[in-house]
């Protein structure tokens, strides 16, 4: 069987009920599966070949999702933001046989030399994918110079879905509001396909924009959401914020690393638990979770192991194993073995704590950990320190060589609009808060902060930059 049977599924037995809204059209699980038997009978692939999607998030991503679970073919979401050589570089990695892209694309996509798609009938093909058949390809988002394309099985996306069920109370009533990118595992695979496998609803944003997102939260009462810290401080910075009726929202769930504590606390005093998924693309990417219960009781904690898959801190860094987690990394086999043990263990890269109840706390990339003088430094625990700051938009920081010190942290600070804030009064900011030895050395302000496509700060290119 493959992942599709649960559209199908619900298409059978609530034909009537919403699954998608989408720019205000609405489609019922038996026209949504329409459109998936229609995209299956359209590609024209084999099992194990590839498609690729190039567009803003739209339901029709998602039918050929479903389309390519049903003949055993392999969706290759592409990042929009990047530019027309970065796509050509996936592409000649992971050569599709065609290349879908909405109609903003369609200048950038004629420039990739891929057959583009279409949805005309090509006949009944042979349904041979199965669940443990390769199903999404999905490049990691480029904090480090070259993009990995993460190969996750069908069978890997229904544990992570199992995964977010558990971590959501995720009920076929509850409505999820989506405005992250799909072609990131975080804005497909936390809340959105879990929801549609579970019979829920679920309202699109073709991409994120804090007012539309506000917009849509007072008007359409979703139940559920998902935000990255970038997403939070939009929103919270909105001028429609203060008169919001957010009340309909059981749970907004965040992630992407540590998450500065004011943006949590501005929901909590809102009466919104803010909970936190932590995992990665490789993934899928549930890992762990902080249930709504524990949300006001553990503000920024990542919460506790997922509920099918095993977490440990191995050195301080987290190893992932579990059936949601990817099966390799497409042509580079080299990679592979660098990330999954033979035991199947994922090494993260990523440093967490776990304290004496056995809640994870992310402290950070352990290529950024500093140690200064032989201390431990986490840029994490800086970093939550200048969020609270009124006059700072935006902060990260990195470790930089030290004739002293060895390495000595750096703190990169964007002002907020007409503030005035120099080096002093940043410094002063770690006064009474940290140790000294945390303490950074050196404060560069700067105009803006290079991201990812979530909004992540890119730290090598950072460190390039200073």
């Amino acid at each position: 069987m493959n992942l599709s049977r649960f559209i199908e599924h619900w298409a059978l037995h609530a034909p009537d009920k919403v699954a998608l809204r989408f720019q205000a059209q609405e489609w019922t699980y038996v026209q949504f599966w329409r459109r998936i038997e229609l995209a299956t009978r359209a590609l024209g692939v084999s099992k194990g070949e590839r498609i690729a999607w190039l567009g803003y998030n739209h339901p029709d991503m998602l039918a050929l999702l479903f389309a390519a679970a049903r003949l055993g073919a392999i969706l290759v979401p592409l990042n929009w933001r990047l530019a027309a050589a970065e796509h050509a570089a996936i592409l000649r990695d992971c050569t599709p046989r065609l290349l879908y892209c909405d109609a903003a694309f369609e200048l950038q996509a004629r420039k990739l030399g891929v057959l583009p798609g279409d949805w005309q009938d090509k006949g009944a093909p042979s349904l041979a994918g199965g669940d443990e058949d390769d199903l999404l390809i999905v490049y990691t988002s480029g904090t480090t110079a070259a993009a990995k394309g993460a190969v996750l099985q069908q069978r890997a996306v229904l544990w992570n879905a199992y995964n977010s069920m558990h971590a959501h109370d995720l009920r076929q009533d509850d409505h999820v509001l989506t405005a992250l990118p799909l072609f990131h595992v975080g804005g497909l695979n936390i809340q959105t396909l879990p929801a549609l496998l579970a019979g829920a609803r679920v309202t699109l944003q073709p991409r994120f924009e804090p007012g539309a997102w506000l917009h849509d939260v007072v008007a359409l009462r979703p139940t559920l959401s998902l935000l990255v810290p970038a997403t939070l401080a939009a929103v919270i910075g909105h001028p429609d914020w203060a008169k919001a009726d957010l009340s309909c929202l059981r749970l907004l769930n965040t992630g992407s690393m540590a998450v500065p504590a004011s943006l949590i606390e501005a929901f909590h005093a809102r009466g919104v638990p803010v909970g936190q998924i932590y995992g990665s693309t490789e993934t899928a990417p549930v890992a762990t979770a902080l249930l709504r219960q524990d949300a006001m009781r553990k503000p920024g904690s990542a919460g506790k192991p997922a509920m099918h898959c095993e977490v440990k801190l191995v050195q301080g860094e987290i190893w992932v194993r579990g059936p949601n987690v990817m099966r390799g990394y497409w042509n580079d086999d080299a990679a592979t073995a660098a990330a999954l043990t033979p035991e199947g263990w994922f090494r993260t890269g990523d440093l967490a704590r776990i304290d004496d109840e056995g809640y994870y706390w992310i402290m950070g990339r352990s290529k950024d950990l500093i140690i200064s003088g032989g201390e431990n430094v986490y840029p994490a625990e800086l970093e939550n320190v200048l969020a609270d700051c009124p006059l700072i938009a935006e902060a990260a920081v990195v470790g930089m060589e030290d004739a002293k010190w060895g390495e000595a942290a750096c703190a990169v600070v964007v002002r907020k609009a007409g503030a005035q804030l120099d080096q002093a009064a940043v410094l002063a900011l770690f006064e009474d808060r940290l140790a000294r030895f945390k303490h950074p050395r050196r404060i560069v302000f700067v105009d803006r902060l290079p991201k990812n496509a979530l909004g992540k700060v890119q730290k090598s290119e950072l460190r390039k930059l200073l």
